[in-house]
């Protein structure tokens, strides 16, 4: 891991371009990991792009060769595991929710690599399009945990044929597999070209068509959303800090397998 950034450096960058808030996830000494920091930096730049008279949508992408890399395990293995758990988890859902209830098309562009949390923010996007050397994986399973909280957005994109196959194996796959899954909309050879392109056919609609056409497409997924979260959460902070998911993150750091996998 590199050397920690300087503090007075934004780990999510906000402007606006063309009409459309960009949001770009900026942290990446960490592969722009869910640490504390870049998560209320990310629900701070999605609520103004909410506000913003400006942004009739927000572009979601990233620097570096990761969009983002699931959870900051770091910052989880300093803290008290119940503690953490119990934060990240809101976090988690937070950002979740506030992407799906946006009354703004929020767009992911993706050129680089996409795991664990990072697929579930994917997910939750209203267009995904990535580059074709894009690479995503679940790998909760590998270090003794599940994709709780991030099926929430997953389950409703993926096919259940593949879901039960990537949760559990935690290969990587591409981006013409992440398309033909329904994990994004497109694989394209240059994402910011198509990015662009869809910017102008969404400029076409007006702010409330898209907010209310947002709000058929979602409807299903925010119901069951909120009929599963709690418990979702309390499944999830119910593993952190169990001897398996221990001996997983710590594994992970050492760069060896875990105990179950020599």
């Amino acid at each position: 891991m590199s050397e920690t950034p300087d503090t007075g450096t934004p780990y999510v960058r906000y402007e606006v371009q063309d009409g459309f808030a960009v949001l770009t996830l900026d942290s990446p000494h960490n592969r722009n990991a869910l640490s504390s920091r870049l998560v209320r930096e990310l629900l701070a730049g999605l609520e103004q792009a909410a506000a913003d008279d400006q942004a009739r949508g927000v572009v979601l992408t990233h620097t570096g060769n990761t969009f983002c890399a699931g959870a900051d395990l770091k910052e989880a293995l300093d803290a008290d595991p119940a503690a953490a758990a119990d934060i990240r988890t809101g976090w988690m859902l937070d950002v979740l929710r506030r992407i799906l209830d946006l009354p703004k098309p929020v767009v992911a562009q993706v050129d680089g690599n996409v795991r664990a949390g990072g697929m579930g923010i994917l997910a939750a996007c209203d267009i995904a399009v990535a580059g074709q050397d894009s690479s995503f994986a679940l790998t909760e399973a590998r270090i003794g945990l599940a994709p709780f909280m991030i099926s929430l957005t997953l389950l409703p994109r993926m096919t259940s044929r593949s879901a039960a196959r990537y949760y559990q194996t935690g290969e990587k796959f591409d981006a013409a597999e992440a398309e033909r899954i329904g994990l994004i909309t497109l694989a394209v050879d240059d994402p910011a070209a198509e990015v662009g392109r869809l910017r102008e056919e969404l400029r076409k609609g007006s702010p409330q068509g898209l907010a209310e056409s947002k709000r058929l497409v979602n409807a299903a997924m925010l119901a069951e959303f909120d009929r599963s979260a709690a418990e979702l959460a309390k499944r999830s902070g119910s593993f952190f800090g169990t001897p398996e998911v221990v001996e997983g993150m710590t594994a992970f750091f050492q760069r060896r397998p875990p105990s179950w996998a020599q």
